[in-house]
C-alpha cells in the first residue's frame, strides 16, 4: 500500500502521512516543503506526481480503455461494463465515485500492466474539468449516458452541461469511438461535438427509434427489468436483476461498448443478467422477519430530476404489505431553478403510491408546498432532526426508499434504519 498526499477542499493528505505509514503504508508521497522523514517520496507536488504515475501507468498498458460520463449513470454503467469486461479477461475499474481531479489519476495510476480491460468514470460540476481527465485516460471508447438538470448552479443550462461533458471527447485516441444515450434534446449537440473533435466513430443507444442499439417491449417488475436489444438485423434478450428503465439503457450501454470491443453479445448478456443495483444508487435490502420485512431501498448518493423521476417509477411498481414511505432530501447545485425543479416532481412523488414523505433540505419545502398536505409527514432541514421521526414511521412489511444528493447526507438515515430493523 501507498500513501499520496494529496490536499483536499476540507483535509490535507499531509496531516494524515504519519498515520498511513504506522499503518502499513510501505511509501508516501508527499509535495517538498510539506512533510519530513522516512518512508517520504518527495516531489514537487503529490497530486502533480501521483498524475506522473497514471501517464506512466497508461502509456505502459495495452487494455481497452472506456471512459463514462453523464449527468445521471454514470456509476452504473461503469459497473456493468466492470461486470462485462470481467466475463471476458483482467479488469480494472474505477472504484465508488473516484472521477474528479484526483480520484481519476488514483484509479489510472492503479491500472495493472498485465490488464485488458479498463473503465473510468469522469465527473465535473464546471467547465473544462472533463477535459483534463480525459486526456489522461486517452480512451478508446467514451461513453456519455445522459444530459440532466445537474449541476446547473455553476453550468446555467442543459446546454452547457452537454458541452462540457463533450469534452471528453478530446482526449478520445485516434480512431476512437463515442457511444452516446440519445434519449435526451442535447443528442444533436453531442452529435456535432463528436464531429468537431474528429471523433472516428459515434454509435448511439436507447429507447429512441433510429438509434444503433434499440431497446424495444421494455418491462419493469419490483426487482428485475427485461427488454429486447435490435442492433444490426439481430436482436438480443437482456435480462437483468434489477428494476427500470434507466437500468436497462444503462446495460445497453455496456451492451454496445462491449460489441466495440469484441465481446459477443452471448457473453456480455449473460454477464449482464447477473447484474444488481449499488449501494446509494438502488440497493435493495430486506431487514428483519423472513414473512414480513421492512424492503430498503438504498438511493442516498445522488439527485436529480432525472434520477428522482426514475426512481419514483421504480418506487410505484412495489406492492408491500404495509407502508410506502419515501425519503426525500434536497437535489443539489440546481442554481436559480432548484425550486421550480423540486415542484415538478409532485406528480412523481404521487404517482408512485406513496403513503407518506418524509422531506430533508431547504428546497424541499417547494415540493412540499406542491404535494397534498396529508402526504407530508415531516419536514427537516437536517438529517440529525428527521431520523427519529422516519424510523417512528416505520415498521415490518414497509417500503421506504431514501433518495437526495449525497450532501444531505440521507446515507446516515440508510444507516439508522438498517441499525434498528435488521434483527427479527
Amino acid at each position: 500500500m501507498r500513501f499520496v498526499a494529496i490536499k483536499g477542499d476540507r483535509f490535507d493528505g499531509h496531516d494524515f502521512v504519519d498515520t498511513a505509514l504506522g499503518n502499513g503504508a510501505v511509501a508516501a508521497l508527499v509535495s517538498e516543503g510539506r512533510s519530513a522523514g522516512p518512508g517520504r517520496i518527495v516531489v514537487a507536488d503529490a497530486l502533480g506526481g501521483l498524475r506522473d504515475l497514471a501517464i506512466a501507468a497508461r502509456a505502459r498498458s495495452r487494455a481497452f480503455i472506456v471512459g463514462v460520463t453523464g449527468s445521471v449513470g454514470k456509476t452504473t454503467t461503469k459497473e456493468a461494463l466492470r461486470v462485462v469486461f470481467e466475463a471476458a479477461g483482467a479488469t480494472h475499474a474505477s472504484i465508488k465515485s473516484f472521477n474528479n481531479h484526483w480520484g481519476v489519476p488514483l484509479m489510472l495510476a492503479r491500472l495493472p500492466q498485465e490488464a485488458q480491460f479498463g473503465v473510468f468514470e469522469m465527473g465535473m460540476n464546471a467547465p473544462d474539468e472533463i477535459r483534463p481527465l480525459s486526456k489522461l485516460v486517452r480512451p478508446h471508447v467514451a461513453v456519455i449516458t445522459n444530459i440532466a438538470p445537474a449541476h446547473l448552479e455553476k453550468l446555467g443550462s442543459l446546454e452547457a452541461i452537454a458541452a462540457a461533458k463533450a469534452e471528453i471527447f478530446e482526449g478520445l485516441e485516434p480512431g476512437g469511438t463515442a457511444v452516446l444515450n440519445a434519449d435526451h434534446p442535447q443528442i444533436q449537440l453531442l452529435l456535432d461535438a463528436a464531429q468537431a473533435a474528429g471523433v472516428g466513430k459515434v454509435v448511439t443507444y436507447g429507447f429512441s427509434r433510429g438509434v444503433d442499439w434499440q431497446i424495444v417491449d421494455p418491462q419493469t417488475a419490483a426487482e428485475q427489468s427485461f427488454a429486447t436489444v435490435l442492433h444490426e438485423g439481430q436482436s438480443h434478450a437482456l435480462a437483468l436483476g434489477v428494476s427500470g428503465r434507466h437500468m436497462l439503457a444503462n446495460a445497453t450501454a455496456a451492451l454496445a461498448v462491449a460489441s466495440i470491443a469484441g465481446i459477443e453479445p452471448a457473453v456480455a448478456l449473460k454477464a449482464l443478467a447477473g447484474f444488481g443495483a449499488q449501494p446509494g444508487r438502488g440497493q435493495r435490502t430486506l431487514l428483519g422477519p423472513a414473512d414480513t420485512p421492512l424492503l430498503l431501498i438504498d438511493e442516498s448518493y445522488n439527485a436529480n430530476t432525472a434520477s428522482m423521476t426514475a426512481a419514483l417509477e421504480v418506487f410505484g411498481s412495489i406492492a408491500p404489505s404495509g407502508k410506502k414511505v419515501l425519503v426525500l432530501g434536497d437535489m443539489r447545485e440546481l442554481g436559480d431553478e432548484a425550486d421550480r425543479l423540486h415542484a415538478s416532481l409532485a406528480g412523481a412523488v404521487q404517482s408512485s403510491g406513496a403513503t407518506s414523505v418524509h422531506l430533508v433540505g431547504s428546497h424541499v419545502a417547494a415540493l412540499a408546498e406542491s404535494l397534498p398536505a396529508g402526504l407530508v409527514a415531516s419536514r427537516s432541514q437536517g438529517v440529525e432532526q428527521a431520523i427519529d421521526t422516519i424510523i417512528a414511521d416505520l415498521a415490518y412489511g414497509d417500503a421506504v426508499m431514501i433518495k437526495g444528493s449525497n450532501g444531505v447526507g440521507l446515507a446516515r438515515v440508510v444507516s439508522a434504519v438498517t441499525a434498528r430493523f435488521k434483527d427479527s
